[in-house]
């Protein structure tokens, strides 16, 4: 009898999963499923509905016939529409050759690690980090190098860790500001000093993801790398996108501005996947962009008022520590004051992960540990959903840990 040959994955993704965050959520909508009352705060989705506008212009470009393949990296209309956005919000000026655009924000930054990594090439990422990062990184040939960021120092990067972690193998740096998991922003002032060392090591280039951009609060200005320092604009890729600002992340567009030598080789790089983006999808963003920007701020306004909500829900309770995030829709609490305690049924929560399970298994609420971004003992929560479920969320939350008593009290 012929003995059947066991799949073997390439060496490159052997070692690597789905995000922990997919995972997580898969798991709580089974639940759900299942007929339990599960509160998912886990996917960094917004729950608005895309604006009327811009559905309004997909179903006009299916109307029209644009449902052809377009033009390999963006159509043209779409890659004016970015250059008229970098230069109004950014004072940025880029020709559409220095333009991309691809299946979302994270297309952009496959196609450039896959475009410039050799084998051992390093990337710096601070952590915590969105857990896509160092996998594409990895399945690119290059070696992440993770570098810890305290809450205590704003969960940022600084100029002294950035220094020590460059090496001869340094091939990018990248930064997320507001970032996904902690809400963490880089101003002006907070980037100079990281831009400065840059500037010191001139073959280290900067992958910058603004996706995030328009989400920020309390009067925190954004600003991006390229504007900030023009003499490095020759090895930064600023990285966009409509998933966020737009509550578009299912229309699955994303672009990237850079130098055009790396354009091309990003476009070499989509021309061997996926190709050119929707055509509806672009006709979208288009609308998204060119058209009136009123919801973006009425969604702006409400994740601040749920972050204000679940901020001062986690701080009230004992043995967790929240910070207050400049942007995004995420906070990173603390929970190291429940570790080493006891659920009722004898469990002592050694880990953040131990912690989030068990709030998802006895609790109902999804949530993610620090572990799976790269930094521990926390948990994220996406409040990007509605406020009553926060709420409820939150109360749950209370009650848990309410009940954890001292391991060494147990009978």
């Amino acid at each position: 009898m012929t003995s059947i040959i066991p799949f073997r994955p390439a060496a490159r993704v052997a070692d690597l999963g789905v995000s922990e965050i997919l995972k997580i959520s898969a798991q709580a909508a089974a639940m759900q499923r299942a007929g339990g009352d599960v509160i998912i705060l886990g996917a960094g989705e917004p729950d608005f509905d895309t604006p009327d506008h811009i559905k309004e212009a997909a179903a006009r470009a299916m109307r029209d016939g644009a449902t052809k393949y377009t033009a390999l990296d963006g159509t043209a209309e779409l890659k004016a529409a970015i250059a008229d956005k970098f230069r109004a919000d950014n004072g940025l000026h880029f020709d559409p050759t220095q333009i991309t655009v691809g299946a979302g924000a994270k297309q952009i930054l496959f196609n450039a690690m896959m475009a410039t990594l050799d084998q051992g090439d390093e990337v710096i990422i601070p952590t915590p980090f969105w857990t896509s990062y160092a996998d594409i990184v990895r399945i690119a040939g290059g070696c992440p190098v993770l570098v810890p960021c305290a809450d205590t120092a704003g969960f940022r990067l600084t100029a002294d860790q950035l220094d020590r972690a460059i090496t001869p193998r340094t091939r990018w740096v990248m930064l997320n500001s507001p970032s996904n998991p902690t809400g963490a922003g880089y101003s002006a002032q907070d980037y100079a000093p990281l831009l400065g060392v840059l500037a010191r090591h001139r073959r280290v280039w900067l992958m910058v993801d603004d996706i995030y951009e328009k989400i920020v609060y309390d009067g925190f200005t954004f600003a991006t790398p390229a504007q900030i320092a023009p003499e490095l604009r020759d090895r930064i890729l600023t990285v966009n996108g409509v998933s966020k600002a737009y509550a578009m992340t299912g229309w699955r567009i994303g672009y990237g501005a850079g130098p055009v030598d790396l354009i091309r080789a990003m476009a070499v790089v989509q021309s061997q996947s996926t190709s050119c983006p929707s055509s509806v999808s672009q006709a979208a963003a288009l609308a998204a962009l060119r058209g009136p920007q009123d919801a973006v701020e009425v969604m702006r306004q409400s994740f601040q008022a749920r972050r204000d909500m679940v901020v001062s829900g986690l701080n009230a309770i004992a043995g967790i520590r929240c910070p207050t995030p400049d942007g995004a829709f995420y906070t990173f609490a603390n929970c190291e004051g429940v570790l080493g305690r006891q659920t009722p049924d004898g469990t002592v929560i050694g880990t953040d992960s131990d912690f989030c399970a068990w709030l998802l298994r006895d609790h109902g609420v999804a949530v993610v540990p620090g572990s799976a971004f790269g930094l521990s003992p926390y948990f994220r929560i996406s409040y990007a959903t509605g406020a009553a479920d926060l709420a409820e969320a939150l109360a749950r939350i209370a009650r848990a840990v309410v009940s954890l008593r001292p391991a060494a009290l147990a009978v």
